[in-house]
């Protein structure tokens, strides 16, 4: 009986893997489609908007009085046939918004040879909902276009404006599908170690929470309730915040490596200069201290107060703080820094602020926790099992968390001090004796 347990255990594990590691590879590989197209229809957004702000708008005027192949046309069309050629693009031409349901194209950019096609005032296959977009003078993207006449492509458009601000047309591109599929396919085929490698990762993340949580009930058992819901929530926190920021910068180096195999750097450069503000949010997690478990806590900390808009900053002594149990000084700092974002919170982003300071001296340890926020009226009574200043939620137990912080400081022989001050500022400091 017991074996069979065991069997249909670890079938149900090994489906549970395929399952996840199926839905990891599947999701990728609708996200990278997606974000290759909503890269490239926002670079090319960029170059429609550079094209016509570089227009010759005096030119186009004297056309649009006289909508004919004359000279005029003759030599924006050359201007636009040289955009398209530089960009890359199936078809680079203006549009005139004719009401919020008609858009017709009026010089289209090809060479001066075709002289077949394209006839002015030709309607345009833009669809309603971009069209609406350009009649209220916005850029528009569309979705993937299906023509018989021009094949597939996905169209964008910048309006056009004269020296006055005046919208008097728009700039259209098209992108063909045969540009975008290749971007995509190339992205998928040189990224297709990164599926295996993101499923061989989901099995891992999954043996390894197993054999994790068996150890983590066995250890936690010796200890009270309250550090199982710590630990638990701490580490979830963190796992979950990591794996969400790998996944994103997984897919961005896919869409820069396509610009790249495309021989398109600049376009690579603009789309790494866009990331340069999510790139140093991740630097500024990165913590030197000896003591691992304290360095994780406050790791994830840090990543929920950016979460929140709180500027939180460290001060850690290098020390390993080995004289208290890991798990205490993890209840204590949690339960400290807990309370400090809940009532940091509650006061505008701008004035959100929490320092945490942690000091080794011969004879003591020393946690400070400082907050701005509202101010404690009655500090006397915070530490009394049940009692709390916030707000009660049904479902949800208050009043626990600074308890819990003096009966582990009291088992230490140590102390605890809060100071609230009328400047709206908080101070929790504890002393630990190093015996």
């Amino acid at each position: 009986m017991k074996n069979r347990k065991i069997r249909l255990i670890l079938l149900l594990s090994i489906l549970l893997s395929v399952l996840f590691t199926s839905l990891n590879i599947f999701t990728s590989y609708v996200k990278i489609k997606k974000t290759v197209e909503e890269a490239i229809a926002n670079q090319t957004i960029e170059a429609a908007k550079s094209i016509a702000d570089t227009f010759d708008v005096d030119t186009y005027q004297r056309f649009l009085q006289e909508p004919e192949r004359n000279e005029e046309y003759w030599r924006i069309r050359e201007y636009l046939n040289d955009a398209r050629i530089k960009i890359g693009a199936l078809y680079v031409y203006t549009l005139k918004v004719e009401n919020p349901e008609v858009m017709k194209a009026l010089i289209i950019g090809m060479p001066r040879s075709i002289s077949k096609g394209f006839d002015i005032g030709e309607t345009a296959t833009v669809p309603a909902k971009q069209v609406k977009q350009a009649y209220e003078g916005e850029t528009f993207v569309t979705e993937v276009l299906k023509d018989e006449k021009y094949g597939d492509y996905l169209s964008v458009g910048a309006p056009i404006k004269n020296k006055d601000g005046q919208i008097i047309g728009y700039l259209g591109v098209d992108i063909s599908v045969d540009m975008l599929n290749g971007i995509k396919g190339k992205v998928i085929a040189d990224n297709f170690f990164i599926f295996i490698f993101n499923g061989v990762f989901i099995i891992i993340v999954i043996a390894s929470f197993l054999l994790l949580q068996r150890w983590y009930q066995k250890e936690m058992a010796k200890e009270v309730e309250v550090t199982e819901d710590t630990y638990q929530t701490e580490i979830k926190a963190l796992i979950t915040s990591i794996t969400s920021l790998r996944h994103d910068f997984i897919n961005h180096i896919q869409v820069i490596n396509g610009f790249l195999q495309l021989d398109r750097p600049e376009q690579a450069q603009q789309y790494l200069f866009s990331l340069s503000k999510e790139v140093q949010a991740i630097k500024s997690l990165k913590l030197n201290i000896d003591n691992p478990g304290l360095s994780i806590l406050l790791q994830t900390k840090k990543l929920t107060a950016q979460n929140h808009h709180i500027d939180m900053e460290f001060t850690i002594m290098q020390n390993d703080f080995s004289k208290i149990k890991t798990t205490d000084l993890i209840k204590v700092l949690s339960n400290l820094i807990d309370n400090a974002m809940d009532a940091t919170s509650e006061l505008p982003e701008e004035q959100r602020k929490i320092t945490i300071r942690c000091c080794a001296h011969d004879t003591h340890y020393e946690f400070e926790v400082t907050n701005t926020g509202p101010t404690i009226a009655n500090v006397d009574m915070i530490f009394k099992k049940g009692f709390s200043t916030k707000r009660a939620e049904q479902g949800k137990v208050r009043g626990q968390g600074l308890f819990i912080v003096k009966e582990i400081v009291h088992k230490y022989d140590g102390r605890i001090d809060i100071h609230s001050s009328k400047s709206s500022v908080t101070t929790a400091i504890v002393h630990i004796p190093i015996k």
